[in-house]
């Protein structure tokens, strides 16, 4: 690390901000932001227009975006999941594809399938909603394992193999999925294998009372069958988007910084409040949202603050706390956030 690294005094990341009282857009402060920081702040104030109260959130997500990875979306029912995606998708003007995951759902009606055409008699290829660059994957604990799993090769290898065939995708291709905590009946958890396919494990909580007032006299003024994303505006193009995601991974990291995130993955494998630790992907992720991190601030380096500032929504759903630890209350945020301050981070 430079000198000129040591002694940069950093914005506080997007990642972690609570207080209102925070600039609307930090990385704006930065002189002659790049292209994608650009990019970045005209989705954000689109998809802000729409979603109320929950601005970490926002920049988790187009953290994620320009990381070019997955996010899994958790939170209680009515606070914005989907509304979310569809404001996303509405700003981003490539393909959206949806699917509600319900329990009789099948693989092929994930990827698709062939279906023989009597009038030609061939098998003509009917392409799933997997085929697009935005892809809502609505409440994926809904279905059965068999139909999870059919995600996973397109999420990992952005292709699809249907009867010995494979079919690339256009870049670029993000899932955002959507679950819910509190209702476990009928339900399937994603196994070990598939939730690691995701960048981040993202939180969405209540909002504070200002912006719950707010989305409540909003809602209650539309007309039946009215959303706020009808008013957004197209924004950037994928192209757009591909390039942000090329600045991304431009961003430079030096080898101490590489080290501190590989030092966190390790000690949460041996952490004594930890029965399973997250692997290398773990550490692959934490660098590649701190680049997404740098780059939101205007940055062309990557710093120890942002690798830190990762570390929640990328270890959360790499980790599995131990079983005494879980029985006595501790949630996993806390473990890990311990764990993340007991590991030096580079200074010089």
């Amino acid at each position: 690390m430079t000198d000129d690294d040591a002694k940069y005094q950093p914005p506080p990341s997007p990642l972690l901000q609570q207080a209102p009282q925070e600039p609307a857009l930090p990385f704006q402060q930065a002189p002659q932001p790049p292209d994608a920081a650009a990019l970045v702040a005209r989705l954000r104030a689109q998809v802000e227009h729409a979603v109320l109260g929950q601005r970490e959130v926002v920049s988790q997500v187009l953290a994620g975006l320009l990381a070019g990875g997955h996010v899994l979306l958790e939170g209680k029912p009515g606070l914005g999941k989907t509304q979310l995606v569809l404001a996303l998708a509405k700003a981003f003007g490539g393909v959206f594809g949806r699917i509600q995951f319900t329990p009789d759902l099948m693989p092929s009606d994930v990827t698709g399938f062939r279906l023989f055409d009597m009038k030609s008699q061939t098998f003509q290829l009917r392409r799933g909603p997997v085929f697009c660059n935005l892809l809502l994957a609505d409440e994926i604990n809904r279905a059965p394992a068999k139909t999870q799993a059919a995600l996973l090769e397109v999420m990992q290898e952005q292709q699809v193999t249907i009867d010995g065939e494979t079919l690339l995708l256009s870049p670029p291709f993000m899932t955002l999925a959507t679950q819910n905590p509190v209702e476990h009946e009928g339900t399937y958890p994603l196994p070990e294998a598939q939730l690691d396919r995701f960048l981040m494990k993202i939180l969405i909580d209540y909002p504070d009372r200002v912006s719950e007032s707010e989305i409540v006299a909003r809602s209650a003024a539309e007309a039946p069958g009215a959303s706020a994303t009808k008013e957004l505006e197209v924004v950037a193009s994928p192209e757009d988007v591909v390039r942000a995601q090329a600045a991304t991974a431009g961003v430079q990291v030096v080898r101490e910084v590489v080290d501190y995130a590989v030092a966190i993955v390790q000690a949460t494998r041996e952490a004594k409040t930890v029965w399973l630790g997250a692997g290398t992907r773990g550490a692959i992720a934490l660098v590649r949202i701190g680049k997404a991190i740098a780059l939101m601030h205007g940055r062309q380096f990557v710093i120890p603050d942002d690798i830190k500032a990762a570390s929640l929504p990328v270890l959360r759903h790499r980790v599995q706390l131990a079983p005494e630890v879980a029985m006595g209350g501790q949630s996993m945020d806390e473990v890990l956030k311990i764990i993340v301050e007991s590991v030096p981070a580079p200074r010089q």
